[in-house]
């Protein structure tokens, strides 16, 4: 009760004309003050709500940022609204009625290419992911009404400080800086909002929307290939974009492959020249000025993406919200784009030279992803199986080579595969290549294991006549005995 009469209080002072540093204050205590529930009830109010627009620059349509003094108390006004928009179901009906997201989205283009005002955008689109994760309605308020897509993928832009070589793609300057703290930190309240403008963006309906949403993958490209300030705040900036991509429709995600420039395709053949000739299999892949290329294709994104499945099968835990994301997404990329599928075959199932191992032992990435095939949770496991069978072109005769038949059963006997055949989806007709090694070993792999088994000595070749005489006659009176029951039971059956 006195923390609320506190808050009243609070409110009517913030209304008056007072010092910056005193509304500050004000504002620090109310933030405070707005992270308990039962504080709020009674403070909620319309007008309380205006007031916090009012100190946040989102009533003023014309207001520009000039005033850097007034700064601190945009950035805790914004704060103070994201605890109490949070933690109040009026509050988030009051949004509704005074149009906080528009409000929002004006403030957002008011920060547009200025420096110096990170944290203020960073607590604008914190507010707006909020919103669409808490109204379904302003969701689709942001991606139509307010143009929500093309604004906040200029916010990444801008954060990222990109800068476009051609339509889809950017200059990438792997020698430069890594982001800032705000600059990371602004970018993943941006994809995180954009996440929930674009969660039910699986079909493209119109030409305008496939260009949009190729930019934004584009922009999702470039973020894959930056770092932030530390090796966790990579981590999450990646984990929202992988999270973001999901939301693409496939069509468009072509554009997070391109081809390489007349200058580097030179390098690529000098590269390609340099290696021996037998080693095909190296030779469809190479390293060259810290560019993975493949086919005459920049595959550096789709790499990172790898090296993130991998890292997130390694963590061993959370793998349904930490792995499953990027499985989907390669698992989609790879059947809906031939380039990526076959880079990723490459990368994940190489030509098989050794198999004296079962395929789930082993550091190898097939080995782990072959590992989770048999995972207690049922929604990894399909979706590791269901990644393996798609860079398999869906050929179960293909998958049980890499995987071994006990490991595949779960999922040939959900798709019906058991007797073996092929999936519904075509591929190209493309043969793989089997290595003089596995050719040898082939005849004698285990079918179910899926690994090389020393042949097992016959236990008769060791045996003098007069035993495998006794032994022949054992097993007749067994046969023998077996025949005899038989008859009785069908007596038996015959008399009922």
């Amino acid at each position: 009760m006195l923390a609320s009469k506190l808050c009243e209080g609070i409110f009517k002072v913030l209304i008056k004309d007072i010092p910056t540093t005193c509304q500050v204050s004000c504002l620090e205590v109310l933030r405070i003050l707005s992270r308990d529930k039962k504080v709020l009830v009674p403070v909620t109010t319309k007008e309380n709500m205006q007031i916090l627009l009012r100190l946040a620059k989102l009533n003023e349509l014309d207001d520009s940022l000039e005033k850097v003094s007034e700064f601190p108390v945009i950035v805790e006004s914004l704060k103070c609204l994201c605890n109490i928009v949070f933690n109040s179901q009026m509050a988030q009906q009051l949004s509704l009625e005074l149009n906080l997201a528009a409000k929002l989205c004006n403030l957002l283009r008011k920060c547009k290419d200025r420096k110096f005002i990170n944290d203020i955008k960073c607590f604008d689109l914190r507010l707006l992911f909020l919103l669409s994760l808490l109204h379904t309605d302003i969701r689709s308020q942001l991606r139509y009404e307010l143009q929500g897509l093309p604004l906040l993928t200029q916010v990444l832009e801008s954060a990222f400080s990109i800068k476009w070589t051609d339509e889809y793609e950017s200059a990438i300057d792997h020698n430069g800086p890594p982001l800032s703290p705000q600059e990371t930190d602004c970018a993943i309240e941006a994809l995180k909002a954009l996440f929930n403008v674009t969660v039910d963006s699986w079909k493209v309906h119109k030409e305008s929307d496939s260009h949009q949403f190729r930019v934004m993958a584009a922009v999702l490209r470039h973020c894959l290939l930056i770092v932030g300030p530390t090796e966790d705040k990579t981590e999450e900036l990646h984990s929202n974009a992988v999270n973001l991509l999901s939301n693409v429709p496939v069509s468009c995600l072509d554009v997070l492959i391109c081809p390489l420039t007349h200058e580097e395709t030179a390098q690529e053949a000098t590269t390609l020249d340099e290696l021996p000739s037998n080693k095909t299999a190296e030779k469809e892949t190479v390293l060259k000025n810290n560019t993975m290329v493949y086919n005459g294709m920049n595959m550096e994104a789709i790499h990172v993406l790898l090296s993130f499945m991998e890292k997130r099968i390694d963590k061993g835990s959370s793998y349904r919200e930490g792995l499953t994301p990027v499985l989907s997404l390669l698992t989609e990329c790879s059947r809906a784009h031939r380039n990526i599928r076959k880079f990723l075959k490459d990368q994940v199932l190489p030509p098989l030279r050794d198999v004296t191992n079962r395929p789930e032992v082993g550091s190898t990435v097939r080995n782990k992803l072959v590992r989770l095939m048999t995972h207690v949770d049922l929604g990894v496991k399909q979706i590791a199986a269901e990644f393996l069978f798609v860079l398999c072109k869906e050929r179960v005769d293909s998958l049980l080579k890499y995987t071994g038949y006990g490991n595949a059963a779960g999922l040939l006997a959900a798709r019906g595969l058991l007797a073996g055949g092929r999936g519904d989806n075509w591929y190209s007709e493309d043969e793989d290549t089997d290595t003089e090694e596995y050719k040898n070993a082939k005849p004698n792999i285990n079918l179910i294991t899926g690994h090389l088994e020393e042949p097992m000595p016959n236990p008769i070749d060791e045996m003098t006549e007069e035993q495998k005489e006794y032994e022949a006659m054992k097993l007749v009176n067994m046969l023998d005995k077996l025949s005899r029951r038989a008859d009785v039971k069908d007596l038996h059956q015959d008399g009922g």
